[in-house]
């Protein structure tokens, strides 16, 4: 079997996931895209962008645990699910015929997966069974994980189906039944997680709890970025930027400061960037020319706070496997876009990330800057789809 080792701080190579599957969620019916080390998602309003966002966030929300909570906080899983008709044939999209429903062939069905260069999963959520208090929860149905980026039977080493787990052995490679009675809305993931025979799991598990989503950056009025801070070690940047001054500390610290250093200069030249601490509790400078005093974070416009936030995130001094960034340039001057577009490229080869935008600019920036997979999007009949794209090859576990 293969063995999965946790990536180490500061490593230059991270392992990346080559596929992304999702069916039938929100307008994604059934889309599989690639993923490379830098890959912006791109189209026009509506064009399924979030969903997708959405979608690779749900992935993450598994080896926390919060699957089911997610899919509940956006109205349950008949909130979620593909509305169009179950399949679209050529006539529909034809015009001949009139999109109508037709009689249902396979079960209901939510399904998410991605393949890596190492490892593989899949999970396929459906309906609660008949007397469920809570039926607009899934029931999480299927899971498989394996190695590789294509699930093959002789390569899979972790399955779940209804309430029943096993696990190859790490010593004979047979199976073994971990659980036979696992509750519909947890996962094996989070729950079978075993430190000999089920060691990829756990790895798995770890390895995509520190993926790092950032969507939420707040620069508004009452921001918490905007406040004195308590001044701790801070590698990681939260999600609303609210230990913004300890992050920038840290990589002041044990970060790459020359980078940081850059990054401010190109976006504001002549300006630069430090902390300050009273006691416990510090905040950011932000020194300008021309100015006689450094300006904390509560004056700073929104887009420049918003800059700052960002730097933060992309030059956190550990690294994620992946960071997913939706809509970066929201409340930036087109002006910053070539200084985001180097933040990006710049942060890049110590991480995967997939950006989520529909700037334009930014994306032609990056695109001079280096390669980058750009993906599409756009909508036929309700459907999300990518008309250049090349699909990669996937397969489902079945139920």
């Amino acid at each position: 079997m293969l063995s999965i080792s946790r990536q180490t701080e500061g490593e230059k190579e991270p392992r990346l996931i080559t596929t992304l599957a999702i069916s039938g969620y929100r307008s994604l019916r059934d889309l599989i895209v690639p993923l490379g080390r830098l890959t912006i998602i791109t189209g026009a309003n509506g064009s399924g962008k979030t969903s997708l966002y959405r979608a690779l966030h749900l992935l993450a929300e598994t080896a926390q645990g919060r699957l089911v909570g997610s899919l509940a906080s956006e109205g349950g899983l008949p909130s979620t699910l593909w509305a169009g008709p179950e399949v679209i044939g050529r006539m529909v999209r034809a015009g001949v015929h009139p999109v109508q429903g037709t009689v249902r062939k396979r079960p209901v069905a939510l399904r998410l997966g991605f393949g890596s260069d190492d490892f593989g999963y899949a999970i396929d959520l459906g309906m609660p069974s008949p007397g469920n208090p809570f039926p607009l929860d899934p029931a999480i149905k299927v899971e498989a994980m394996w190695t590789g980026e294509t699930l093959r039977p002789a390569a899979m080493f972790a399955e779940r189906r209804g309430p029943f787990v096993r696990l190859r052995t790490a010593r004979s490679h047979s199976w073994r039944e971990v659980t036979h009675d696992l509750s519909p809305f947890d996962s094996m993931v989070t729950h079978c997680a075993d430190p000999v025979d089920g060691a990829e799991l756990l790895a798995m598990r770890e390895r995509m709890r520190d993926w790092r989503f950032y969507d939420s950056l707040r620069t508004d009025p009452a921001a918490p970025a905007r406040r004195r801070q308590v001044m701790t070690y801070t590698p990681v940047l939260a999600g609303d930027g609210a230990d913004l001054a300890a992050a920038i500390a840290t990589i002041r610290a044990i970060g790459d400061c020359d980078a940081l250093d850059a990054a401010i200069e190109h976006a504001f030249p002549g300006s630069s960037l430090t902390t300050e601490a009273d006691g416990h509790h510090g905040g950011i400078q932000f020194h300008q020319p021309g100015l006689l005093r450094p300006l904390g974070a509560a004056e700073l416009s929104d887009g420049t706070l918003r800059f700052l936030l960002l730097v933060a995130a992309l030059l956190s001094p550990r690294p994620p496997e992946l960071m997913v960034l939706n809509e970066p340039e929201a409340s930036l001057h087109q002006s910053l876009m070539p200084a985001l577009a180097r933040l990006v490229v710049t942060a890049s080869p110590e991480r995967q990330i997939v950006l989520v935008s529909h700037s334009d600019t930014l994306i032609r920036a990056i695109e001079r800057k280096g390669a980058v997979n750009e993906i599409r999007l756009a909508k036929n009949f309700g459907e999300t789809f990518s008309p250049d794209l090349d699909t990669p090859t996937w397969v489902w576990p079945r139920r």
